[in-house]
């Protein structure tokens, strides 16, 4: 990514430059955590200040931005043919590893972040469905249940190094399963 700035281009520029702070905020929110300095993700996409604050006027609204991507990659994977809940499931996770920085701002009960909770939870009702159609999924298990389990997974990886999140996650699911599965 580049950190020089680019030339002014107006109006013109303003979905490139939006995209541009959402990649930047997704790479230090990841890296330097959700306080990561605003001009810093500025400085990252290539765009002024001013930039960042005409498309995000506060940190909540470029994080949910980031979030809303991660919504979006998992809206395409289900609707896939062929996905599963395991598929799902998976994505969820690596899209926690790499985005544990969002992990309290999660926790909080602002209602744009609870509407994206909602859709993420509407997308695992489906796949779980099916899962327990085909007998792979005990009859108790509840989307609140997997969405619960993702958060537990996604708290714990926010508290460890990152080089040790995906073989933990591994292991966290490992054991969870056992109460999810037939």
């Amino acid at each position: 990514m580049s950190h020089a700035r680019r030339p002014n281009r107006g109006p013109s520029a303003a979905a490139e430059n939006r995209a541009a702070l959402i990649a930047a905020a997704r790479e230090l929110f990841a890296t330097d955590g959700y306080d990561a300095p605003l001009t810093s993700i500025a400085r990252a996409a290539g765009v002024g200040q001013g930039s960042l604050y005409r498309h995000f006027p506060d940190r909540v609204s470029l994080a949910l931005a980031v979030f809303e991507d991660g919504v979006t990659q998992l809206e395409a994977l289900a609707a896939a043919p062929g996905t599963t809940l395991d598929d799902m499931l998976a994505q969820m996770t690596e899209q926690a590893i790499s985005s544990t920085a969002f992990i309290d701002m999660v926790s909080a009960k602002d209602p744009r972040i609870m509407r994206l909770r909602d859709q993420v939870a509407e997308l695992l009702e489906g796949l779980l469905s099916q899962a327990r159609t085909a007998g792979r999924v005990r009859d108790h298990v509840t989307t609140e249940d997997l969405v619960t389990a993702v958060g537990m997974i996604a708290g714990l990886l926010a508290k460890i190094p990152a080089d040790v999140r995906r073989e933990t996650a591994e292991r966290a699911w490992l054991l969870l399963r056992k109460g999810i599965e037939r």
